[in-house]
């Protein structure tokens, strides 16, 4: 077995409905019932013209510069995958762009993740498909491997498995198990639903704000007396 150059099958993937669900909903709710402990990192930052992305992670982890396995990915990926690369968080070589891009719109892709650096920065700039990247550079790849498809990898200290679902908006990418789904969505719902009647009392002029002089003397702030 060629362990760190092979190509796994997908054994599990998010159901439809999570994606569907998830969509609707914030990257910080979701982030928020999920104890702001995951997070691909700030340095995951939106590349594309505008909108949100989900959908299941095809995983791909990839020696710094090097796209070989990227390319294979696309091949491979079925219309709403969400291609997520790890490829250390490198920013030397650039392990996509413009016509990777074009394919992948081709192929019905969801979005594309690089744990790296992207080029042809205009063109993603332009294109509606999310696409999210920790920097760029006008530097291209190599293609010689090694790497891994559908393989477990780790972006920021977040562990993602091929099948799992994967988010992003403006604020980040986030993933989420497939054994967490109900628990995660349904929590990030009741909070959207909490957080809709909070603004609404914001707007009336009728949110209570007691809660932070309490939190103060609690921790023991030092206050003048009103």
């Amino acid at each position: 077995m060629a362990v760190g150059f092979r190509i796994l099958s997908r054994k599990r993937v998010v159901a439809g409905e999570w994606i569907e669900r998830a969509r609707a909903l914030p990257v910080a709710n979701i982030s928020d019932v999920m104890s702001r402990i995951a997070s691909g990192g700030a340095t995951l930052r939106p590349m594309h013209a505008a909108g949100g992305m989900a959908g299941p992670a095809l995983t791909v982890k990839t020696r710094p510069g090097d796209n070989l396995m990227v390319h294979k990915a696309l091949d491979m990926a079925v219309a709403g995958d969400v291609i997520v690369v790890d490829a250390g968080g490198d920013l030397t070589n650039a392990i996509f762009g413009e016509m990777m891009l074009a394919q992948a719109a081709r192929r019905g892709v969801a979005g594309i993740v690089i744990h790296g650096a992207i080029r042809d920065a205009a063109a993603i700039r332009a294109n509606p498909l999310p696409v999210f990247a920790a920097g760029v550079t006008h530097r291209g790849p190599y293609k010689d491997g090694p790497g891994e498809i559908n393989g477990p990898i780790a972006i920021g200290g977040m562990a993602i498995q091929s099948g799992d679902l994967v988010l992003g908006d403006d604020d980040g990418v986030l993933a989420v198990a497939i054994d967490d789904c109900r628990t995660v969505i349904e929590g990030a719902e009741a909070k959207q639903a909490a957080e809709a009647k909070q603004m609404a009392a914001i707007e009336a002029g009728t949110l209570d704000r007691s809660w932070v002089d309490a939190s103060l003397r609690r921790l023991g702030c030092e206050m003048p007396e009103v």
